[in-house]
């Protein structure tokens, strides 16, 4: 396809760049007045998921009011633990829920499900896809995503959110082969979502692993980057990038991971990451979520330091993490547009 801005594409496969790519994690979201309109029509945030027309509006929505250089399919990662049969519900100001959660063999036939067409339970993605890249009509283009198989597992084991993930680390010593079992079962139902989703018109993959960090070094090479790369190793014919957040020991392992980009936190520093990685990856963040909530001068003396920092053209801009709900939207077009005016 011919695109009428493909800078995302091309800095993520190492080509020239005239300029930094910028969007935002999250960016489909509160901060847009718009994005809260299309949300209190409806009954709450799982319903505009699964509701392929409007998950399609709230994905071209930022692309128009915030001038964004890509697309990120409006979803969420627990969609595939509620494919696999453990259905989750979305709790205003709590988060993420699940009733039931996996905590033996038997857990695992019910609610690990793997025998299943993807595209049965999980249709509404692919169609919302299609539906955002008819629309886009190549102007920038369009981000499709996953959780990595430890987040999903995190969430599949603990219930909901948490500060520890105490039982899901327990699991991983009490019970390493069962542990081992819901990850691959989660890995090949992801790479089946993936792939599903490069066919409807994802350009690019990215996959979230938000609880990385929890983990120490050599128990995150087994339970998360193994079957970060089986996905990073499986999905063919687009980019893929992998944000590991918090797992800044696990870096010079992924920089061998078979993806073209590497998601950065803010805690990480790109000039030191680029110095492990060498130029054979492309870097994508790194700005502090929290930064937004300065003055429009200061986020751009801070976004240009960040940008002087970068000693590369293989960079993505964007945020160490999704975009905070109460930030001014205008704070968010300051930050887009010094990317846009900085020269490289």
């Amino acid at each position: 396809m011919d695109f009428k801005n493909d800078l995302l594409l091309r800095a993520a496969r190492g080509e020239n760049i005239e300029r930094y790519p910028v969007w935002l994690m999250r960016q489909a979201g509160r901060i847009l007045p718009e994005y809260r309109a299309v949300r209190n029509s409806l009954s709450g945030f799982k319903e505009l998921v699964e509701t392929p027309a409007l998950a399609a509006e709230v994905t071209i929505q930022p692309v128009d009011h915030l001038g964004v250089d890509a697309a990120i399919i409006f979803s969420d990662i627990l969609v595939i633990p509620e494919a696999m049969g453990l259905e989750y519900q979305m709790v205003e100001k709590v988060g993420p829920y699940f009733e039931k959660t996996i905590k033996s063999e038997a857990d695992l036939i019910q609610h690990g499900q793997t025998d299943f067409n993807v595209e049965d339970r999980l249709g509404y993605v692919k169609e919302a896809l299609e539906i955002t890249k008819k629309e886009l009509n190549g102007r920038v283009p369009l981000i499709g995503f996953a959780g990595a198989p430890w987040t999903i597992f995190c969430y599949m084991v603990e219930g909901g959110g948490s500060k520890t993930f105490s039982e899901a680390r327990k699991m991983l010593y009490q019970n390493p082969t069962l542990a081992h079992e819901l990850l691959n079962r989660i890995t090949e139902v992801t790479i089946r979502y993936l792939k599903m989703q490069v066919t409807a018109g994802a350009d690019l993959i990215q996959v979230f692993d938000s609880w990385a960090g929890i983990l120490g070094q050599k128990q995150y090479e087994e339970f998360g980057l193994k079957y970060m790369n089986k996905i990073a190793d499986a999905i063919k014919g687009v980019p893929v990038t992998l944000f590991a957040k918090g797992a800044y020991a696990a870096l010079p392992n992924l920089a061998q991971s078979n993806c073209n980009t590497l998601g950065l936190d803010w805690n990480m520093n790109a000039a030191e990451v680029r110095k492990l990685v060498g130029e054979n990856k492309t870097l994508q963040g790194n700005l502090d979520p929290c930064a937004l909530y300065t003055s429009h001068k200061e986020i751009e003396q801070l976004t240009i330091n960040m940008l002087d920092s970068f000693e590369s053209k293989r960079h993505i801009v964007n945020l160490g993490h999704g975009v905070y709900p109460d930030i001014d939207p205008n704070k968010v077009k300051t930050f887009i547009k010094t990317v846009k005016d900085y020269e490289i």
